[in-house]
């Protein structure tokens, strides 16, 4: 009887183990979750702000080439008036989304037949990761 009692206890111990662990995982995909979502309401953002100033929409050009998350070329940091709307942007990048930075978020302008084309990535790092994750949106914007 001992014996059954002291299995008994071992097979409630692993099942409290299970769900502690299926706690963490669940608190993790959940922070994930947070960050797509947010990097996804930034990006669609941005491309709103362009379809609104779309006489302007090639100034928004932000660290155009390079690789994934590693962006090079220059920022949009010209003093001009619908530039502001980008820098702002980039410091709402860079307060919700850990680990990201100016040179971590790109805008790409690029002209295809009559229309423009616009590609936002935004790159983010979790402090317990060693990857980065990214965030893509492609739109197409008819100019005025």
């Amino acid at each position: 009887m001992l014996l059954e009692a002291l299995f008994a206890i071992l097979l409630f111990s692993i099942g409290v183990l299970a769900l502690v662990a299926l706690q963490a995982v669940s608190i993790k995909n959940s922070i994930d979750a947070k960050y797509r979502s947010d990097a996804s309401y930034l990006a669609n953002q941005i491309i709103s702000q362009m379809w609104i100033d779309r006489s302007n929409i090639d100034r928004y050009s932000h660290y155009s080439t390079g690789t994934l998350c590693a962006f090079t070329g220059s920022a949009s940091a010209d003093a001009s008036p619908w530039v502001t709307p980008v820098t702002g942007w980039v410091a709402q990048v860079t307060d919700l989304l850990p680990g990201s930075a100016a040179s971590k978020t790109q805008i790409v302008v690029s002209t295809v037949g009559s229309t423009k084309q616009v590609k936002v990535t935004v790159c983010w790092k979790s402090p317990q990761e060693a990857s980065s994750h990214n965030f893509v949106v492609t739109g197409q914007i008819n100019p005025p």
